[in-house]
Parts: structure tokens; C-alpha cells; sequence
């Protein structure tokens, strides 16, 4: 059991002195003793060795007080004076005022006031006839009318059903007494507070406003105690009689004591009820008494009932727990002596007296940090933990930590008895917060690892055997050992077998157990059923209970650590982030400031090494017990250990999670190894077949940051070789990553594998995303004639579509350079000129798109048509080598209509306000006409340079389409006199059809523009039919006297004013003070006079 108290006789009556002690009063180095034979003995208390009651006291006082010894050199107690004429009669009761230096007694049924240095009788109350008890108290109070403090002291007397109060100011007696009737009569007195008081009666409690005289039953609920119904009956006032059969009809004393924070305990027979200063029943169970004390007390912070003389034993009690802590013997001790409360500090009252009617016993309080030491030894956690709260701070040593440590081993022991929930509760209160280490080192090395401090039992051994060997083995030595081990680092189960061995040798005496059950405090298991308990090993369905309580505990310390650490960087966050939390802050050291001396940088590394242990024991115990939650696990940053990780994930199969790992920790270059190797197998994996062939290789690459180019190009080669069109989407795929990738260096790379690969690239950069860089566009036209070149085929469809996508990209961009185009042009093969002719249309449209701009460039028009007759000549020539391609029709070598075409289209001047039925004018002079490239065409068909022949087909044709365009008096020249004029119908018929298109489009333009006209002059005059309209020009406006101008603020009157289109009414002489802007505006849109 706890020693809390010691108990030191200090004196004790000699055999020859008849008297007995009835009454004691302390204070100072003073103890007077009040006999029965009236006498007043006066004492000095000496200070012995031993005697301080702040002295750690190392072993319980359970046994019986010894006598204070004779041989001591220093007496405990001198006498000093005995005044023998004190009293007539015995003196019951005594107290003292130190304000007004009286001492006050009750002998003979009255209660008299001394002098309290020379003892001598001053007054006896003669109103105090009959009187059985008194109290006494003092206390500060602020005067209402001056707010000046000054000292009440208050003696409140018991006479029977009266109660009589006397008060004193500082040292002066108030000559007012004050009476107050109760129902019954009155058996105990308790002052709650300075001006409340309870009363005891044999039908229950009353407390009595001493200032308002007011009386209130004190009246327990139904619910507070425990037994329903009976707290009303053992409290209330006009409770039916408690007499005992056969024992007289006697009835218990009603007890009181004053509490710490405002409470009060009331004991009647074995019942208690805590209540407040007002008399408020407060919701606690009672304290579990085998028999009704004599006498209850509190010394801070323990409640303390004295047992009948007949057993003689004083219980200290925990006020929150309520289960008995020490039992001291004390052989026919009768009452119990404390100093007065409103005169000490709580935890100065602890030296309090225990008398009997021979001997007075000193009670000296052990040091509180002993007390925990002593009750955490004991495993008495939760007893330990309630001292803690109820201490103050300043009686402790490090209290916040003594108090985190109890409660972590407290935390340790449930785990040992596989109550693992209410184990992790407390490990994650937030006033606890547990190290990571401490819990983790419960688990087997299975979850722990290297830190598990438990021993693998083999499987074969009995755990009997094992309980056997460790008894029979086990010595004193071993114990000690073992009660070291449980006090600060976590208890391995082996070892659980001989803490409980040292519980049972230490234990208390059984009388006192039995105490202990009946108190319902910490209640023990079976000792043998906890070894056994304790030394099972962990597996099955408590391996599994206790596995998924650690991930909840290593997830919220995972956040917890957030709080400091960035997961992503590895680094320390601010401190004004960090500094939210300071629960957090006491378990993993409070870092505000980024790290910049050393001191810092060790702490960042150990909150890193932290972070490690938590995240690996984390997946670890996922992968055992939840491998559901181990892949998304892997897909956040974490700090697990990729050894530890690999080789578990290896060992169980686990290849997708270990790509998901990998990605996590950004160890890319194993991730993609691994994928590679199972994508490359020549058969799936059945524990991996999602990992067969390029598929996840190819997503994994396209996920990768820009800045990883090389590993994707390293890495994208083989997809690239088993499936081109799934491979280019590492780098074709719409999505950030591709379109941000150095172009450079792919194209490098594609060049290397694949020609077409390198086109289908740029063709995507150009077309796609837009890039004008003049290097890609000289590099895809080299990529195309490059690809053309190892075409064998000129016949099959791909070969003719790589030449249609070349020729389509020369006429469309502009970025290229036409002097290494024409380098790159093949020297032999049928495409060389065609690649010439698509050159040379391309470069005379950039001389048209200039020539827009400077139309006197007439120079130019000869290079245009030398260009033109240059691809008449080559087309002829192609044809006399009777090219079947050409003879197809799929695409024409001689493309000579297409560039005029294109050259008429650019030759257009570029007018900045075009009219959209603008058509060519078919009934201007031919003479005015500027030339046209058709009429070079045209020449060309018709009159070839020899010895070429003339092509009718084309030319009429030719005169089909573009008739119109061409100058009738030039054009019919050019046309022989033996050619019919039935061939030029369809010229003639195109032309009269241009013409009558222009005059009917000129026709129509006029009526509409005539129709805009009205419109516009009836919305002028009438206004619009919209709502909000003002009606036009046709619109009146009325002028009142009242009205004035909008400007000047004046009144109209008769002056000429000026309407504004917003029906405004203003002088017309202040229009131009608007200013020059807003009166344009106004005369444009139109005003009027009156």
C-alpha cells in the first residue's frame, strides 16, 4: 500500500497519571491538551530528527505506532505549564482565534473564551447553557461601503435546536448575537465557507446562511451514490429514524468535512454524499466503507476516516477514486485534530493529529514525488495519474512529464493484458502523445523490426515450462531488475510473469485486499491467468486486434508530424505553421524556426529518422493486416524505407505495389527496371500479369516530369521497338508532360530509331502545338525527302501519301528555308521535279505576298512567268517518259493550273475594307487590265515554244473556268482563225453569265442601299418603334416655370433652349459649355428649338 502518511506518537500519558485526553488544540511550536479532570496542559513541540513533514519517507506505516522512546536525546514534546483549575469539568473541545488572541473552550455545557497567553478565563457565554459543539472560523472580507478588508472571525455554537453566532471585526467582539431555530437537535457543526454552515442532525443535514439566516435541506438526488432512493433518506431533513435493532436505538453521528475546490464530504453510518459549498448534491458514487467512521478528515490531498477505538485504524482514501490507499494502525485512537482551513493553504494543513484518550500521534505527510514513485512501482497507474491532477504544480517535480510517462505505462500494461484499444486511447490522448518508439517496440519484429524488444519463444516450447523455469530460476536480483523495467521502457511479455511475481511478494495484507475489492479501485486479475495471459505469444485474432490498433495510432502520429515535416521536401515547415499545436509540440519537440545552426539540423535529422519509423512500421503492419490500404499508401510522399519496403514486397509478390512505391519515392530508375524486365518476359507473370508488355511502361513514362529526359529516353526505346504507335504516345500524348519535353532532344533520339518516328513528331510539334522555330520545319522537310528516299515503292499508297503530306507542308509553311530545301532534294527519281515545281510555286507566292505591298516591283511578273514556263517544259518532258503515275491522275507533275491559281489569288491587292460581293469586272477595257498568269498559260498552251505542239484540250478548259479573268481582245487573238466557234461556246457562255452576275449583283445593291436610306431617315424623324425611344426629331418637350437648365442651374423661363436627345431641356447658350466633344455629339444626333 501507498505510505502517504507516518504516523510519530508524541505524547503519551504515564502509567501512574489517571487522566485521560479529551481534547487537543496545535498551532505553532504550542500543543495544548485538554484533560477530562478539567485540567489545560501546555506543551512545546521540539523539532527531532525525522519529524519534518516534507521528509521522504521510505517504508508504510501500516504497523502499529510505537511509543515515543525514552532513550531519544531530543524529546518530541516538552511541558511547559499545566494549568490544573482550567475547568471544573472536562474540557471537550478546544479552538483559538490568532486575530482576537483568545482560545476558546467548551467544558461543563458552556463555552467560555481565555486569554491566549496567560490562559485566564475572560468570559463565559451564559446563552452557550446546554452547549454540545462549536466552530470556529476566519476569513477576509471587503467592507461594501469603504471596499477596506478586514478579518471576520465567527464561533458558531450548537445548544441544543439553536444556533448561536459571534463574530469578531479584526480583534473587536460584536456585541450582536444572532440566534437562529433549527428543527432537530444539533449534533455536529462544519463551516463550508465563510458564511455557510452545515448543521448535523439524526434526521440529516441543513446548511444555514449565517449572514441571510436562510436554512436549506440538504437533499441527495436519486442518482448521486449509487443507491436509488436511499440518499433522500439518509440526508434529508425528517428522515424516519436510523436506530439499529437491538443496540438501544442508537444513532450514527452525522460527519463533515470540508474538501479541496469548494467541496463537501457528509458521512452518516457507512453512506457518504459529496456536495458543494451551497448544498448542491454532486454525481459521484460513495465511499465504500466496511462500518461507519468515528471521525472523517481531509488533509490535502487525502480524505482520512478514523475507524472505531475498537479497530483503531485511520484510511487515507483518493477523493477521486475513492479507493483506499494506506491503512495506518492507531490502537484506541478516537479523534482527529486538523489545523483550521481558512487559516493555511490546503497542502499546508497536511501535519494534522490523531488522539486517543492516552496518546497523541503526529501525522507526517511523505514528499509526493515519493508517493507517485511508490504507487507507479506498485502498477498503481491510475492511482498515480489521479495524485498527479489533484497536485499542484508547484509541489512536483516536471509534473506535465511524470504525468505523460505514468500514462504511457499505464498504456503498456493494458497492451500486455491485450486490451489494446484502451492501450492506444491513451497512447493517443492528446495530452500524451506517445514516442513512436514506445509503441512500436510492443510489437514483434514482424511489424517492429529491428526495435522489438520482444523475444521469439519457439514454437515448440509449453509456455508452462517456460512460467516454471522463470520461477524456479527467480531471486531477488531478477525482481529489482524487473521493477526497473517497468517503470520507464515498455514491458516485453517474458518478462510480464516477474513483475507479477514481485506484486504478489509485495502485496498487501489480505485484510487490505479485500479492502481494495470491496472499494472497487484497481481491481487485479488473477495473477496466474495474467502470466499466462501476458506470456502468450502474439498471433491469430490478437495479432490482427493489435495490428490494426497501431495503424491507427501510427496515422494520427503520421500527422502529427506533419505539422513539422515536409513530406515532400524532407524539411522542417515555418514556425508559425508548426506552433499551432502544442500538445504536438511536447511529444515531438517544438521546432518554430527553419533549421540554420547545427543544434536545428540535429533535430530536423531526428524528426526524419521519426517520420521513417513511423511511415515503415506503417506498411508494414498494412501489409499484414490491411493490404487493401498499402497501394494508395505508396501513391503519397512517405518516408518508408525503400530496403525494408523492396524486400517485404518482394517476399509476398507484391510487384504492382512495389511499382507504386517506387513511383512514390521517386526512385524512377528501379520502377522502370522493373517494369521492363516483366514487359520484356516472353509470358506474363501469374503475380504480375497486368506488368506484361509495353503498356505500363509506356503510361509510367508519360508521367514523368520534363526534366527527367534522359530516363525517359533511356527507358523509351524498347517500347518504341516492340510497339511504335503505343510508344510515340510518350511523347505525342495530349498532355503537359509531352508537350514541355525538350524537342530537341527527342527528335535526336526519334531520328536515331526511325525516320517515320522522327516525322510523325514533328508533324505533331508543327501541326498540333504550333511551333514556328524555323529549325523544326528545315528538319521535317529533311525528315520527309529522308523518308522518300528509302521508299522503294513508288507505287504503294504510303510512299504517295508521305508525298502529298511533303508537297501539302511546302505550300503551307513559310518557316522553312527554300536553299536547304532545294539541297535536299533528291538528284535522280521521278519526285525530283515535282519537289522542284512545289519549290518554285512556294517561293513566287512570298515574291506575290510582297508585291501586295509594292506594286511597282514590276520585275518580278517576268520571274513569275519564267517559273511557269520552266514547269510547262518539264511537264512535257515527263510526259514524253509516259509516266504512269501521271497517266493515273492521282497527281499531276505538270501542276501548271494550280499555281496559276494560287498566283492569282496572291496577285489580288490587298484592299483593307473588301466588298463581299466584289466579283472581277467582265465589262472593263481588256486594254486596262494588268496581265494575268492565265493569259501566260493560256499563251503557253496554245502557242508553245517549239518543238512543243500546241494542247487544245487544256486551253479550252482553261477558257471553260477562267474566261472571265482573262482580257477578251488578247485572248481572242491567241485563239487560231481554223478553230470552230461551236469549241469556244462554253468561253462565250461563261463570260455573258460574269457579266450579267455583275450588273444583276449592282442592281440589287442599289435597291437595298436605297431601302437603308428610308429606314434611316424614319427612325430620324418618327423614332424607332424600341422601347425607351424618344421619338425622333417629331418629339415635344414641356417646358414649367420651375424647370431648370441642366448646366447652369437656371431657370428656362422664356429663354431659347435646346432639347437634348435624352429629352434633357438646357439653354441653348450653355450647349457649348458641355464642350466641344459632347456638343458634336448632340448636333450630330439632332436637337430642336421651341
Amino acid at each position: 500500500m501507498l505510505s502517504a502518511f507516518t504516523a510519530r506518537p508524541i505524547l503519551e500519558l504515564k502509567q501512574r497519571d489517571k487522566s485521560k485526553i479529551e481534547s487537543i488544540l496545535a498551532y505553532g511550536d504550542r500543543l495544548l491538551v485538554g484533560l477530562n479532570t478539567g485540567s489545560l496542559r501546555i506543551y512545546r513541540v521540539n523539532e527531532v530528527p525525522g519529524d519534518n513533514a516534507d521528509e521522504v519517507i521510505s517504508k508504510p506505516s501500516d504497523k502499529p505506532a510505537s511509543r515515543p522512546g525514552s532513550s531519544s536525546s531530543a524529546k518530541p514534546v516538552e511541558l511547559l505549564r499545566e494549568l490544573e483549575k482550567f475547568s471544573t469539568r472536562s474540557v471537550e473541545q478546544l479552538a483559538r482565534i490568532k486575530e482576537a488572541n483568545i482560545l476558546i473552550s467548551l467544558s461543563n455545557y458552556y463555552v467560555s473564551i481565555h486569554d491566549l497567553q496567560s490562559y485566564t478565563l475572560q468570559e463565559q457565554l451564559m446563552k452557550t447553557k446546554n452547549a454540545t459543539t462549536f466552530a470556529v472560523t476566519t476569513d477576509i472580507f471587503k467592507d461594501s461601503a469603504t471596499g477596506i478588508p478586514e478579518i471576520i472571525s465567527r464561533l458558531a455554537v450548537a445548544v441544543k435546536r439553536r444556533l448561536l453566532l459571534w463574530s469578531w471585526h479584526d480583534s473587536e467582539l460584536s456585541q450582536e448575537t444572532i440566534e437562529i431555530a433549527l428543527p432537530e437537535s444539533i449534533r455536529t457543526l462544519t463551516w463550508a465557507s465563510a458564511t455557510n454552515i452545515i448543521c448535523g442532525m439524526n434526521s440529516g443535514y441543513v446548511i444555514v446562511d449565517v449572514l441571510s439566516q436562510s436554512i436549506d435541506e440538504v437533499v441527495a438526488s436519486n442518482t448521486v451514490g449509487g443507491a436509488s432512493g436511499a440518499q433522500g433518506t439518509r440526508f434529508g431533513v425528517g428522515s424516519t429514524s436510523m436506530g439499529y435493532m437491538g443496540l438501544g436505538g442508537f444513532i450514527p453521528k452525522p460527519l463533515a468535512t470540508k474538501l479541496a475546490d469548494g467541496e463537501m464530504l457528509l458521512a452518516k453510518d457507512i453512506n457518504s454524499l459529496f456536495i458543494t459549498s451551497d448544498g448542491k448534491p454532486v454525481e459521484k458514487r460513495q465511499i465504500p466503507w466496511q462500518q461507519a467512521p468515528d471521525a472523517i478528515g481531509y488533509s490535502y490531498p487525502y480524505i482520512l476516516a478514523l475507524q472505531p477505538p475498537s479497530k483503531g485504524a485511520l484510511e487515507v482514501r483518493n477523493p477521486e477514486t475513492l479507493s483506499l490507499l494506506q491503512s495506518i494502525s492507531l490502537p484506541n485512537a478516537s479523534q482527529l485534530q486538523f489545523p483550521p482551513p481558512g487559516v493555511s493553504l490546503a497542502h499546508a494543513g497536511k501535519g494534522f493529529h490523531v488522539l486517543s484518550d492516552r496518546c497523541i500521534w503526529r501525522m507526517g505527510a511523505t514528499d509526493y514525488d515519493s508517493q507517485v514513485d511508490e504507487l507507479v512501482e506498485k502498477a498503481k497507474y491510475d492511482e498515480a495519474i489521479s495524485l498527479l491532477n489533484m497536485l499542484e504544480d508547484a509541489l512536483l517535480k516536471n509534473k506535465e512529464e511524470r504525468l505523460k510517462e505514468i500514462k504511457i505505462q499505464k498504456a503498456q500494461t493494458l497492451f500486455d493484458q491485450r486490451k489494446y484499444r484502451a492501450a492506444m486511447d491513451i497512447f493517443m490522448a492528446p495530452d500524451v502523445q506517445a514516442p513512436p518508439e514506445r509503441v512500436i517496440k510492443l510489437y514483434p519484429r514482424s511489424i517492429a523490426g529491428d526495435l522489438s524488444t520482444l523475444e521469439e519463444t519457439p514454437k515448440s516450447e509449453d509456455p508452462d515450462t517456460v512460467d516454471q523455469h522463470s520461477h524456479s530460476n527467480g531471486d531477488e536480483s531478477a525482481t529489482a531488475e524487473t521493477k526497473k523495467e517497468s517503470l520507464g521502457s515498455p514491458r516485453p511479455a517474458p518478462l510480464s510473469k516477474l513483475l507479477y511475481t514481485h506484486q504478489k511478494a509485495n502485496s498487501d495484507t489480505s485484510s487490505v485486499r479485500s479492502f481494495m475489492r470491496l472499494d472497487g479501485g484497481e481491481a487485479t486479475e488473477n495473477p496466474s491467468s495474467a502470466e499466462k495471459k501476458a506470456n502468450a505469444p502474439l498471433e491469430g485474432k490478437d495479432f490482427e486486434d493489435a495490428a490494426k490498433e497501431l495503424n491507427q495510432f501510427l496515422v494520427q502520429a503520421r500527422n502529427n508530424m506533419k505539422q513539422f515535416l515536409d513530406a515532400e521536401t524532407g524539411k522542417m515547415l515555418p514556425g508559425k505553421a508548426a506552433a499551432q499545436n502544442g500538445s504536438s509540440q511536447a511529444t515531438f519537440e517544438p521546432l518554430l524556426l527553419a533549421p540554420t545552426s547545427d543544434a536545428e539540423l540535429d533535430r530536423e535529422k531526428k524528426l526524419r529518422e521519426t517520420a521513417k519509423l513511423i511511415d515503415t512500421t506503417l506498411i508494414r503492419s498494412y501489409l499484414l493486416v490491411a493490404p487493401s490500404l498499402a497501394r494508395p499508401f505508396f501513391r503519397i510522399p512517405n518516408f518508408c524505407d525503400p530496403e525494408v519496403v523492396n524486400e517485404r514486397l518482394l517476399e509476398m509478390n507484391r510487384y504492382n505495389d512495389l511499382v507504386d512505391f517506387f513511383h512514390g519515392k521517386k526512385l524512377h530508375r528501379q520502377a522502370l527496371q522493373l517494369l521492363q524486365k516483366f514487359g520484356a518476359a516472353d509470358k506474363p507473370d501469374e503475380n504480375a500479369p497486368t506488368l506484361h508488355g509495353p503498356q505500363r511502361i509506356v503510361g509510367y513514362l508519360q508521367n514523368l516530369p520534363p526534366e527527367m529526359i534522359d530516363l525517359i529516353l533511356e527507358f523509351a526505346e524498347w517500347p518504341l521497338r516492340v510497339d511504335p504507335k503505343l510508344g510515340m504516345e510518350i511523347f505525342v500524348a495530349d498532355s503537359e508532360n509531352a508537350e514541355t519535353l525538350s524537342r530537341d532532344k527527342v527528335a535526336d533520339f526519334l531520328h536515331n530509331i526511325d525516320v517515320g518516328l522522327e516525322v510523325q513528331y514533328l508533324e505533331h510539334v508543327i501541326n498540333e502545338l504550333n511551333d514556328l522555330t524555323p529549325e523544326f520545319h528545315n528538319r521535317l522537310v529533311q525528315a520527309y525527302m529522308d523518308d522518300l528516299k528509302k521508299g522503294q515503292d513508288n507505287e504503294s499508297d504510303n510512299w504517295k501519301d508521305l508525298m502529298q503530306r511533303l508537297i501539302s507542308f511546302l505550300r503551307s509553311s513559310t518557316q522553312y528555308s527554300l536553299g536547304k530545301a532545294f539541297k535536299n532534294i533528291p538528284r535522280d527519281g521521278q519526285c525530283r521535279y515535282l519537289l522542284k515545281q512545289q519549290l518554285i510555286l512556294t517561293h513566287s507566292i512570298k515574291i506575290l505576298n510582297f508585291m501586295k505591298h509594292k506594286p511597282s516591283c514590276l520585275a518580278t511578273w517576268g520571274t513569275i512567268n519564267r517559273r511557269l514556263k520552266y514547269m510547262f517544259s518539264n511537264s512535257r518532258t515527263l510526259k514524253k517518259q509516259k509516266s504512269k503515275w501521271d497517266a493515273n491522275g492521282s497527281m499531276h507533275l505538270a501542276n501548271e493550273l494550280s499555281y496559276c491559281n494560287r498566283v492569282h489569288v496572291a496577285q489580288e491587292p490587298a484592299d483593307p475594307s473588301p466588298s463581299p460581293t466584289r466579283r472581277p469586272s467582265a465589262t472593263a477595257d481588256p486594254q486596262d487590265q494588268a496581265p494575268s498568269i492565265y493569259h501566260t498559260l493560256l499563251s503557253l498552251y496554245l502557242k508553245p515554244p517549239p518543238p512543243h505542239q500546241p494542247n487544245w484540250a487544256p486551253a479550252l478548259d482553261l477558257l471553260s473556268k477562267h474566261g472571265s479573268r482573262l482580257p477578251a481582245a488578247s485572248t481572242l487573238e491567241l485563239i487560231p482563225k481554223t478553230l470552230p466557234v461551236a469549241e469556244l461556246e462554253s468561253y462565250f457562255r461563261g463570260r455573258i453569265r460574269a457579266a450579267n452576275s455583275a450588273m444583276n449583283e449592282a442592281r440589287i445593291e442599289a435597291h437595298l442601299r436605297k431601302s437603308e436610306i428610308r429606314s434611316v431617315q424614319s427612325t430620324l424623324l418618327l423614332g424607332s418603334e424600341k422601347p425607351g425611344d424618344n421619338g425622333g426629331r417629331n418629339r415635344r418637350v414641356v417646358v414649367q416655370e420651375e424647370r431648370v437648365c441642366g448646366i447652369c442651374h437656371k431657370r428656362l423661363g422664356r429663354s431659347v433652349v435646346a432639347v437634348m436627345p435624352d429629352n434633357s431641356v438646357v439653354h441653348y447658350a450653355c450647349v457649348g459649355k458641355v464642350g466641344a466633344q459632347k456638343s458634336d455629339r448632340l448636333k450630330g444626333e439632332g436637337w430642336g428649338r421651341r
